[in-house]
C-alpha cells in the first residue's frame, strides 16, 4: 500500500542515483503536494512531533518530511523535488553554518528562499527556549541523568557553558539526538516554540 513514507523512500533512493519512477508514480498516486528538507532524523523527529502537537498530520496534508543525510545533499533534493523536478512546494530547516547550501539551492532552482534558519543549530534552539534546568530534568526522566553526569566530568566539558555542554550530550551517542528531539519538542508549551520551527509550520 502506499504511503508518505514509500514515497520518502523513493526520493532519497532517487536521490542517491537510483530512478526517479516510483517517485513520479506515488508522487500523482498520493499525491504528493509539498515537502520539508530537513538535514537528518533528528530534525524530522523534531518537526513532526511539532506538527502533532498542533494537531496536525503532515503526512495527511500531502507533506513529505524528509532527511536528506546533511544539508550538503539539499541541491539534489530541490532539482528532483522543485520546478525541474515534481514541482512540490519546498521548505526547509538548517542550521546557521549550513545557510549558504540552501541558500544557492533554493536560487538555483529560481524558488524564493522559503526556508528556515537555526541559530547555531535546532538543539541550541529547543535548549534556549527550555532552558538548562529544564532540559536537564526531561534527561534525568528519560533515564540518562547518570550518563550527562559522566560527561559533565570530563575535562573537555569544563571551559563550556551548561547550554553547550548539553547541546554536546545530545549529540554522544547514536540515536539520542533523535530520541530528544522528540522529547523536547513535546516539552515545549506552543509560546515559547523557537521561531525556526513555529515559521515552518506556519509556512506548511
Amino acid at each position: 500500500m502506499a504511503d508518505m513514507r514509500s514515497f520518502r523512500d523513493a526520493v532519497m533512493d532517487w536521490a542517491a542515483g537510483g530512478s526517479g519512477d516510483l517517485a513520479h508514480e506515488l508522487a500523482t498516486l498520493l499525491p504528493v503536494q509539498g515537502a520539508v528538507l530537513l538535514e537528518g532524523p533528528s530534525d524530522v523527529a523534531a518537526v513532526e512531533a511539532l506538527a502533532e502537537g498542533y494537531g496536525r498530520d503532515l503526512a495527511a496534508e500531502a507533506v513529505c518530511v524528509l532527511p536528506m543525510g546533511g544539508a550538503m545533499n539539499v541541491t539534489r533534493f530541490v532539482d528532483r523535488l522543485g520546478p525541474d523536478g515534481l514541482d512540490l512546494q519546498l521548505t526547509g530547516l538548517c542550521d546557521e553554518r549550513e545557510r549558504g547550501y540552501y541558500a544557492r539551492a533554493w536560487a538555483r532552482a529560481g524558488l524564493p528562499p522559503h526556508f528556515f534558519v537555526c541559530d547555531a543549530d535546532l538543539e541550541d534552539e529547543l535548549i534556549r527556549a527550555l532552558g538548562v534546568e529544564r532540559v536537564t530534568e526531561l534527561i534525568r526522566q528519560q533515564g540518562d541523568l547518570r550518563p550527562l553526569q559522566i560527561f559533565l566530568s570530563q575535562p573537555a566539558q569544563r571551559g563550556r557553558s551548561p547550554q553547550q555542554q548539553l547541546r554536546r550530550f545530545l549529540g554522544t551517542k547514536k540515536g539520542r539526538k533523535i530520541h530528544y528531539g522528540r522529547v523536547l519538542v513535546d516539552a515545549l508549551p506552543h509560546e515559547r516554540v523557537p521561531a525556526p520551527l513555529a515559521d515552518l509550520l506556519d509556512f506548511v
